[in-house]
């Protein structure tokens, strides 16, 4: 992987590997693999992937979440979801090193489908590291930092800000708000050059670096909302101006260099 984070043939490189775990981690790890397995086993559970900085070892204990997506065989249930939490819960509460821990459950028809070649097959063939099972990055193809992936990738961003002001409006659990604000923000403003600058980080400060050699009146936004992504306590006048000026003003942008993200049937916000 070269400092684009891209292989010897311009693809994007996976940005992680078991190998990097730093050993404070590797006791999480080792115990969300036997959980995963156990609660799951293999009628339910085709594999299980570590992403985030925890595989890509640049996780600080006490601080860094443990970030994991399970692929089903069928499509995620209500009960799927419950075992989930219990496992997370349990994750969460005998390790202090990981501040955090949140599973993402997908069906593999639905990683694997063509809606979502360049947004969740993307996520796991570059951003995930197989811990589990067989790989499903096998059957996706390789990717090149293009326009249409970040579309797919980060394109909606006008349809989340509503919900995000909402959501600050009421005032509930705003570490989590702010985290998800600060980060999206920062993804979405460093796919916006990505196709510019060729290449793949998933680094904050990097990401913000990045997009602020192009838009350096931007910037300082910017950086804010790396601040935000990893505060515990987010500032609300900070968050205001996140949801309420860069937001919008970057949704605009990207709509008028990219384009929107295809819609997709009951896509959170």
């Amino acid at each position: 992987m070269d400092e684009r984070g891209l292989a010897p043939d311009g693809t994007i490189a996976r940005e992680g590997a078991l190998e990097r775990v730093a050993p404070a981690f590797a006791p999480a790890v080792e115990a969300a693999r036997a959980r995963i397995a156990a609660v799951f086993g293999p009628d339910r559970l085709h594999s299980a992937y570590l992403y985030g900085s925890v595989p890509r070892g640049t996780a600080i204990p006490g601080v860094s979440d443990l970030d994991l997506q399970l692929a089903l065989h069928r499509e995620p249930t209500a009960a799927d979801r419950a075992d989930a939490r219990a496992v997370e819960a349990g994750l969460d509460r005998d390790f202090p090193e990981v501040d955090g821990v949140g599973f993402l459950l997908s069906g593999t028809g639905s990683l694997l489908s063509e809606a979502e070649r360049h947004d969740a097959g993307f996520f796991l063939a570059c951003l995930c590291t197989p811990l589990l099972g067989p790989d499903l990055a096998a059957g996706l193809p390789p990717y090149r930092p293009t326009s249409l992936l970040a579309r797919e990738t980060n394109g909606d961003l006008a349809r989340l800000l509503p919900g995000w002001r909402a959501r600050a409006d009421v005032g509930t659990d705003p570490r989590a708000l702010g985290r998800r604000v600060g980060r999206r923000l920062v993804r979405t403003g460093f796919t916006l050059v990505m196709p510019r600058w060729g290449g793949w980080t998933s680094d904050l400060d990097r990401s913000a670096e990045v997009f602020g050699g192009y838009y350096p009146e931007r910037a300082a936004q910017m950086r804010l909302a790396v601040t935000t992504g990893r505060a515990t306590a987010p500032d609300p006048a900070v968050l205001d101006v996140l949801v309420d000026e860069l937001g919008p003003w970057l949704a605009a942008e990207y709509t008028a260099v990219h384009g929107e993200k295809t819609p997709r049937a009951g896509q959170p916000a």
